[in-house]
């Protein structure tokens, strides 16, 4: 059996990670999910796939116009890289959690070193204005 095209995604279903195949053969469309348990390393998936995909259960075939493969790889290769930046990368809540703390603490330092720089901007510049009056008194 020719297999036209293929497709994995994996993503995180409460409380499981899991792997959604999609199968194109000529007219007809098939999926089939695998479960990972916890989040799996991209060797994990590999092995898994190599392993069990010939077993897989797949759906019944229904009738779906063809997909276009997309025709540039390194669009397709920069769309998935912006995927793949869209996931959070920190699992569990406490380290969400800390990461909004470190980013407050990067805006929190940031407004204070700006607000220091302006005030020693505007010093500077009444002491120009100072020794300018100065200058023009003839002192």
């Amino acid at each position: 059996m020719a297999t036209d095209r293929c497709a994995l995604t994996v993503y995180f279903e409460d409380p499981f990670w899991v792997g959604l195949f999609e199968r194109w053969e000529g007219e007809s469309y098939r999926v089939s999910k695998l479960t990972f348990g916890p989040e799996p390393r991209d060797a994990e998936v590999w092995e898994r796939v190599l392993r069990e995909f010939d077993r897989l259960p797949f759906s019944p075939g229904i009738p779906s116009e063809r997909r276009e493969e997309p025709g540039n790889p390194k669009r397709a290769r920069r769309e998935a890289r912006r995927q793949m930046e869209a996931i959070p990368r920190t699992g569990t809540k406490a380290q969400r959690a800390l990461a909004l703390q470190r980013q407050e603490g990067k805006l929190a330092r940031r407004e204070k070193s700006r607000a220091e720089r302006e005030a020693e901007e505007a010093e500077r510049f009444r002491q120009r204005q100072k020794k300018r009056r100065e200058k023009r008194r003839g002192h």
